[in-house]
Parts: C-alpha cells; structure tokens; sequence
C-alpha cells in the first residue's frame, strides 16, 4: 500500500519572504542569526537576490512571523542577554533536510523559478555545491520526495534549460500562464516571419520577372 503524500503548507508572498530570509541568513550570516523583526525587514527588502524587489514595512513582517509561527515554520527564541525578541525558521528541522536541499529550497523562495546552472551560480553563501551534477541529483530528490518541495516548469520560449520552482506557495499557476503567453506571442512571430519570407520570395521572383522583360524589351 503507497504512502499518502505529505502536504506542505501554502504560503503567500509575505511568509515565504520571511521564511527565505530566515533560511539564508542562517548560513550566509550566521553570526546575526536568530534575527530580529528589524533586521528581517531589511534583508526582505534588499534589492539584490531577491525577485521580486519589495518594500515591507515593519507591520507586514510582524503579520507574516506570526502566520509562520502558526504554521510551524517559525519559532521565537529565548534566553541570552538580548532583550530583543529574535526568529529562527524551523524548516530543515521539520522536514529533516540536508543543507544542500535548504539552500536550493531558499534559493527558489528569494528568486523565483531557477533553471539548475542559476541555482549552481547562486549558492556559494549557503552551500558550495561540487559541479551542476550534484545540483540536479538535489533537484531530483526535492522533486521526488515525501513531500515534494519543487517541481519543473514549462520551458520558456527559446529557453533549453527547465527551470524549477519551489511548492511552497500558489504562484505556479501565474508563471506556467505567463509561458503560455509567451509561447503564444512566439507563436505570433513565428507566423509574421513566415509572412515575411514569402512576401520577400514573391518580390524577388517579380523583380527577376521584370528584369528579364527589360531585357527583351530592350534587345
């Protein structure tokens, strides 16, 4: 009898923010992890490595850690001298994942879809992988597992290599709709090229039609 597949939780825009940010810090930064509400905000709203760029205010970060904490994914940590409040994400914990598999996880969650060589040039902060083959077998067992966390998407067109996206949120839909339309606006060239060509065939073979009349009309 097959197992049932495990359910992820579904994210908005927010919460995965957040919980990218808490994944990256932790390794590209570790020394400034667990984080405060103030740094979390700042590190959602860099404006490098990260897609979309956004401009969080302190209220909406607040709303999306408690969200997260809700969901199992965020804890508050307690003890030390620091008075301050300070987050810690629970992900690789909850899902016993290795820190390859939470950096490719990340990646996807402050990026976007990544085909597997953007992946291998991104990681360097929070895992160096040996070659883009190891990136692809971490890809595969995200893909495959229990739960998957990542899945491929429709190949842009002109585009060879596929790109992934992580299952952690809605936002598949809209990007396999935006390469449907972009297949469909490729479409539309490709016919307007052909066109075209056949137009500039026909002018070439009356242009040659009336040159071989001057021709004779003029012998």
């Amino acid at each position: 009898m097959e197992s049932e597949q495990t359910l992820l939780p579904v994210l908005n825009a927010q919460e995965i923010r957040v919980l990218g940010v808490l994944i990256e810090k932790s390794k590209a930064t570790p020394e400034y992890y667990p984080m405060t509400v103030n740094s979390i905000m700042v590190a959602c709203n860099q404006k490098t490595s990260r897609k979309p760029v956004v401009q969080y205010d302190e209220q909406i970060v607040i709303s999306a850690i408690d969200t997260l904490k809700k969901k199992g994914l965020v804890s508050t940590v307690t003890g030390g001298t620091s008075r301050t409040v300070k987050y810690k994400h629970n992900l690789a914990s909850n899902y016993q994942l290795a820190p390859e598999e939470a950096a490719v996880i990340c990646l996807l969650l402050l990026r976007g879809p990544l085909t597997p060589g953007e992946i291998n040039a991104s990681s360097g902060r929070l895992y160096e992988f040996d070659s883009l083959e190891e990136v692809q077998q971490v890809l595969e067992k995200l893909s495959g597992g229990n739960p998957a966390f990542v899945t491929t998407l429709s190949r842009k067109p002109g585009q060879k290599e596929i790109r992934y996206i992580h299952l952690l949120g809605e936002g598949i839909e809209q990007y396999e709709e935006e390469v449907i339309e972009n297949n469909h606006g490729s479409s539309a060239i490709e016919e307007v090229e052909a066109r075209l060509s056949k137009v500039e065939a026909e002018l070439a073979e009356m242009r040659e039609a009336f040159n071989k009349l001057m021709k004779e009309l003029m012998g």
